[in-house]
Protein backbone atom coordinates (compact mmCIF):
# COMPACT_ATOMS: atom_id res chain seq x y z
CA UNK A 1 0.00 0.00 0.00
CA UNK A 2 1.53 3.07 -1.26
CA UNK A 3 1.19 6.47 1.37
CA UNK A 4 0.82 9.86 0.88
CA UNK A 5 4.11 10.60 2.49
CA UNK A 6 4.85 14.23 2.33
CA UNK A 7 8.23 13.11 1.03
CA UNK A 8 6.18 11.58 -2.03
CA UNK A 9 8.24 13.42 -5.00
CA UNK A 10 8.33 16.31 -3.14
CA UNK A 11 10.98 18.77 -3.34
CA UNK A 12 12.15 21.96 -1.05
CA UNK A 13 9.05 23.49 -2.79
CA UNK A 14 6.62 21.23 -1.15
CA UNK A 15 5.62 19.74 -4.76
CA UNK A 16 4.03 16.47 -5.03
CA UNK A 17 4.05 15.18 -8.20
CA UNK A 18 0.48 13.72 -8.03
CA UNK A 19 -2.30 11.69 -6.34
CA UNK A 20 -3.63 8.98 -7.71
CA UNK A 21 -7.34 7.97 -6.92
CA UNK A 22 -6.08 5.31 -3.95
CA UNK A 23 -4.73 7.77 -2.18
CA UNK A 24 -7.17 10.85 -2.88
CA UNK A 25 -9.55 7.77 -1.36
CA UNK A 26 -7.40 8.03 1.53
CA UNK A 27 -7.43 12.05 1.89
CA UNK A 28 -10.80 12.61 1.77
CA UNK A 29 -14.47 10.46 2.45
CA UNK A 30 -15.96 11.07 -0.60
CA UNK A 31 -16.87 7.65 -2.45
CA UNK A 32 -18.79 7.20 -5.87
CA UNK A 33 -20.88 8.21 -7.29
CA UNK A 34 -19.76 11.44 -5.40
CA UNK A 35 -15.99 11.40 -5.59
CA UNK A 36 -15.53 14.29 -8.80
CA UNK A 37 -11.29 14.00 -9.21
CA UNK A 38 -10.17 11.05 -10.51
CA UNK A 39 -6.71 12.12 -10.11
CA UNK A 40 -4.30 15.65 -8.32
CA UNK A 41 -1.23 16.91 -10.35
CA UNK A 42 1.34 19.88 -9.65
CA UNK A 43 0.48 20.51 -5.87
CA UNK A 44 2.13 22.31 -3.98
CA UNK A 45 1.65 22.47 -0.55
CA UNK A 46 0.22 25.22 1.20
CA UNK A 47 -1.20 26.68 -2.56
CA UNK A 48 -2.14 25.54 -5.33
CA UNK A 49 -3.51 21.94 -7.34
CA UNK A 50 -4.72 20.62 -10.09
CA UNK A 51 -7.68 18.27 -9.88
CA UNK A 52 -8.39 15.90 -12.60
CA UNK A 53 -11.70 14.66 -14.01
CA UNK A 54 -12.29 12.43 -16.98
CA UNK A 55 -15.80 12.49 -17.54
CA UNK A 56 -17.74 9.69 -18.96
CA UNK A 57 -21.07 9.29 -20.21
CA UNK A 58 -21.45 6.47 -17.66
CA UNK A 59 -21.60 8.90 -14.50
CA UNK A 60 -24.49 8.67 -12.96
CA UNK A 61 -25.90 11.84 -13.06
CA UNK A 62 -26.20 11.99 -17.27
CA UNK A 63 -29.16 9.15 -16.44
CA UNK A 64 -31.09 12.77 -15.03
CA UNK A 65 -29.13 15.16 -16.71
CA UNK A 66 -29.93 15.28 -19.37
CA UNK A 67 -31.08 12.29 -21.05
CA UNK A 68 -30.95 13.34 -24.57
CA UNK A 69 -28.32 15.76 -24.52
CA UNK A 70 -25.93 15.06 -21.52
CA UNK A 71 -24.49 17.45 -19.75
CA UNK A 72 -22.67 18.16 -16.10
CA UNK A 73 -24.13 20.06 -13.34
CA UNK A 74 -22.71 23.26 -12.47
CA UNK A 75 -23.32 21.99 -8.99
CA UNK A 76 -20.93 18.90 -9.26
CA UNK A 77 -18.08 21.28 -11.31
CA UNK A 78 -18.13 23.37 -8.11
CA UNK A 79 -17.80 20.16 -6.12
CA UNK A 80 -14.87 18.91 -8.07
CA UNK A 81 -13.40 22.04 -6.80
CA UNK A 82 -13.70 21.59 -3.34
CA UNK A 83 -12.89 18.05 -3.98
CA UNK A 84 -9.38 19.53 -5.33
CA UNK A 85 -9.08 22.23 -2.63
CA UNK A 86 -10.02 19.16 0.17
CA UNK A 87 -6.77 16.79 -1.27
CA UNK A 88 -4.57 19.90 -1.00
CA UNK A 89 -5.66 21.28 2.38
CA UNK A 90 -5.19 17.07 3.52
CA UNK A 91 -1.45 17.06 2.18
CA UNK A 92 -0.39 20.46 3.72
CA UNK A 93 -1.83 19.73 7.21
CA UNK A 94 -0.39 15.88 6.55
CA UNK A 95 -1.33 12.58 7.55
CA UNK A 96 -3.18 13.49 11.19
CA UNK A 97 -5.95 15.50 8.59
CA UNK A 98 -6.32 12.35 6.63
CA UNK A 99 -10.46 11.64 6.63
CA UNK A 100 -11.53 14.69 8.48
CA UNK A 101 -14.53 16.03 7.11
CA UNK A 102 -14.18 19.79 5.19
CA UNK A 103 -17.79 21.60 4.70
CA UNK A 104 -18.54 24.66 2.46
CA UNK A 105 -18.83 27.65 3.98
CA UNK A 106 -19.65 29.95 1.37
CA UNK A 107 -19.54 30.27 -2.75
CA UNK A 108 -19.04 33.67 -4.54
CA UNK A 109 -18.90 34.57 -7.85
CA UNK A 110 -19.90 31.36 -9.53
CA UNK A 111 -19.90 31.44 -12.75
CA UNK A 112 -20.30 28.78 -16.16
CA UNK A 113 -18.82 29.31 -19.07
CA UNK A 114 -19.72 26.36 -21.27
CA UNK A 115 -21.42 22.62 -21.13
CA UNK A 116 -18.86 20.21 -19.76
CA UNK A 117 -20.19 16.90 -21.77
CA UNK A 118 -18.97 13.10 -22.14
CA UNK A 119 -15.74 12.62 -23.23
CA UNK A 120 -13.81 16.06 -21.82
CA UNK A 121 -11.49 16.15 -19.35
CA UNK A 122 -11.59 18.76 -16.64
CA UNK A 123 -8.47 20.63 -15.21
CA UNK A 124 -9.80 21.89 -11.87
CA UNK A 125 -7.29 24.37 -10.70
CA UNK A 126 -7.42 25.56 -6.98
CA UNK A 127 -5.54 28.05 -5.16
CA UNK A 128 -5.37 29.20 -1.64
CA UNK A 129 -6.89 32.51 -1.25
CA UNK A 130 -6.81 32.61 2.98
CA UNK A 131 -6.16 30.27 5.66
CA UNK A 132 -7.13 31.69 9.09
CA UNK A 133 -7.71 28.20 11.68
CA UNK A 134 -9.47 25.71 10.52
CA UNK A 135 -11.48 28.01 7.93
CA UNK A 136 -9.48 27.79 4.08
CA UNK A 137 -10.77 30.22 1.36
CA UNK A 138 -9.82 29.21 -2.53
CA UNK A 139 -10.13 30.53 -6.12
CA UNK A 140 -10.98 27.36 -8.62
CA UNK A 141 -11.49 27.65 -12.21
CA UNK A 142 -12.23 24.22 -13.84
CA UNK A 143 -10.88 24.36 -17.62
CA UNK A 144 -11.73 21.95 -20.65
CA UNK A 145 -9.18 21.95 -23.76
CA UNK A 146 -7.52 25.31 -21.94
CA UNK A 147 -10.54 26.74 -21.83
CA UNK A 148 -12.65 27.72 -18.42
CA UNK A 149 -15.60 26.52 -18.30
CA UNK A 150 -16.59 26.77 -14.54
CA UNK A 151 -14.90 29.59 -11.50
CA UNK A 152 -16.07 30.22 -8.13
CA UNK A 153 -14.42 31.63 -5.21
CA UNK A 154 -15.28 29.56 -2.43
CA UNK A 155 -14.87 28.97 1.77
CA UNK A 156 -14.80 25.70 3.75
CA UNK A 157 -13.82 24.60 7.04
CA UNK A 158 -12.32 20.89 8.13
CA UNK A 159 -13.17 19.32 10.98
CA UNK A 160 -12.93 16.09 12.82
CA UNK A 161 -15.72 13.68 12.25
Amino acid sequence: MDEIAPAQSQGASGVIASYNIAQIMRSIPHRYPFLLIDRVVDLVCGESAIGVKNVSINESFFQGHFPTEPVMPGVLLIESMAQTAAVLVVATLGPEAEGKLVYFMSIEGAKFRRPVVPGDQVLVHVTKVQRRMNVWKFSGQAKVDGQVVAEATFAAMIRDR
